[in-house]
């Protein structure tokens, strides 16, 4: 036992003198010349694609030599236009428009259902609420609050309006919105309608403002161009006023359908702003995406209700209002580059190193696939105890077939 423990020990001993000695050891790479014309296109294509990538993509296109800014200062502030004519009625954006003036959110009214003349009172629940089925007032227990339901019951089994069957008496704004509302046809002239959009963005790091609207020698051209001119990307790119219509072909949505079921529209304002350049090439662009899940149908579209309260007969009433309308969220994204030497220098150096795994790449092959008799390898890895009695190049040597320091490995190697 105690002479596997010594042993065990010795073993030990030596294996830390040799870590400790191996430790202080110097590497230095040796250049080695390869005459393999299959290895040297693979290094040359390798080398190629690497320069290739960041030249190009690094700093052509992703300008790795600029100093960036993501997170601008932004502000939004929206206003819809336009007037419609329903019936012997003028709707202005007072009736059509929440709020009339916004920020970066605003919707548009685009049909209603309207249950008029609702009072505190008594009436039988809907059917299709869960339990409110009855036959006798046992069946319905009082002060009950059904949360599907639409008021708290009364304990008196009713008859549902002209029909045979009965469901529990509750408490609430009578008559229930669900059989009493009436729709009304869409306002399908909402389609000219024109959302104002005023956006400004500030990037502090570069002490840049700009804003989406053209500048114009005096407030009265500014009010002027506004008033006439609508949004095109090639020809009016600074008009911030969108037409809700293109609003919702950009964003591939029928019109007629949102009117329907309404539905949430993203306003998607991008500015991308390389300010090496003069800052008046800093433009944004805009796009458009539906925002609401379309695929679950319960929860699709966009609505809301809302009550007007007035006095008849000096007993308060209500009208109820359901609401299906187009909303806009308005989202600013901002990206600002600038020259500066430290990524510059730090994208460069990473190029220059990262050309550096053509050769371990090719290193790889060398010494797995064309290796076959360990002639590369035995040529390649050297351990120099002492120096050498006669001084030899130290930088570059060639092997050749006849036993000096100089060789060629193109002949006289069996591969």
């Amino acid at each position: 036992m105690c002479e596997i423990l010594h042993k065990f020990l010795m073993g030990l001993r030596e294996f830390i003198k040799e870590y400790f000695l191996s430790f202080w050891d110097y590497e230095t790479p040796k250049v080695m010349v390869v005459k393999n014309t299959t290895l040297g296109v693979i290094y040359r294509s390798v080398q190629f694609l690497v320069i290739t990538y960041f030249i190009w993509y690094v700093f052509i296109n992703e300008k790795a030599y600029q100093e960036s800014e993501t997170r601008p200062e932004s502000s939004v502030y929206t206003l819809m236009k336009g007037t419609a004519v329903r019936g012997d009625d003028i709707l202005d954006t007072v009736e059509y428009v929440r709020p009339s003036e916004g920020g970066d959110v605003i919707s548009a009214i685009l049909r209603r259902e309207v249950t008029y003349d609702q009072r505190q009172g008594t009436c039988a629940e809907h059917c299709k609420v869960t339990n409110a089925n009855c036959t006798t007032d046992t069946d319905c227990v009082k002060g009950e609050v059904d949360f599907d339901g639409h008021g708290i019951r009364t304990g008196i089994c009713v008859q549902y309006l002209n029909h045979t069957f009965k469901t529990c008496e509750i408490q609430t704004w009578c008559p229930i919105e669900e059989y009493a509302a009436v729709r009304e046809p869409a306002l399908e002239a909402a389609i000219n309608f024109t959302v104002f959009i005023r956006n400004s963005i500030h990037f502090p790091r570069f002490k840049v403002l700009r804003g989406n609207i053209k500048d114009a020698p005096s407030k009265r051209d500014m009010q002027k161009y506004l008033n006439k001119c609508h949004y095109n990307e090639e020809k009016e790119p600074y008009c911030p006023n969108f037409r809700l219509g293109y609003i919702a072909e950009q964003a591939s949505q029928n019109f007629n359908e949102l009117c329907k079921t309404g539905g949430v529209i993203g306003v998607f304002i991008n500015w991308k702003c390389n300010l090496d350049l003069d800052p008046s090439h800093c433009k944004p662009t805009y796009s458009f995406r539906r925002l609401d899940l379309r695929k679950d149908q319960a929860n699709s579209g966009y609505y809301y209700r809302f009550a007007k309260y007035y006095s008849k007969d000096g007993v308060e009433s209500r009208m109820l209002i359901k609401a299906y309308g187009i909303r806009l969220d308005v989202i600013v994204h901002g990206h600002a580059g600038k020259f500066s030497p430290i990524p510059t220098i730090i994208g460069t150096v990473t190029a220059m190193t990262s050309v550096g795994i053509c050769t371990i790449i090719c290193d790889w092959i060398m010494l797995t696939f064309i290796d076959k008799n360990e002639v590369y390898s035995d040529r390649k890895f050297d351990e120099i105890i002492k120096e050498p009695a006669v001084p030899t190049p130290t930088e570059l040597s060639y092997i050749n077939s006849f036993g000096s320091n100089h060789s060629d490995l193109s002949e006289g190697v069996p591969l």
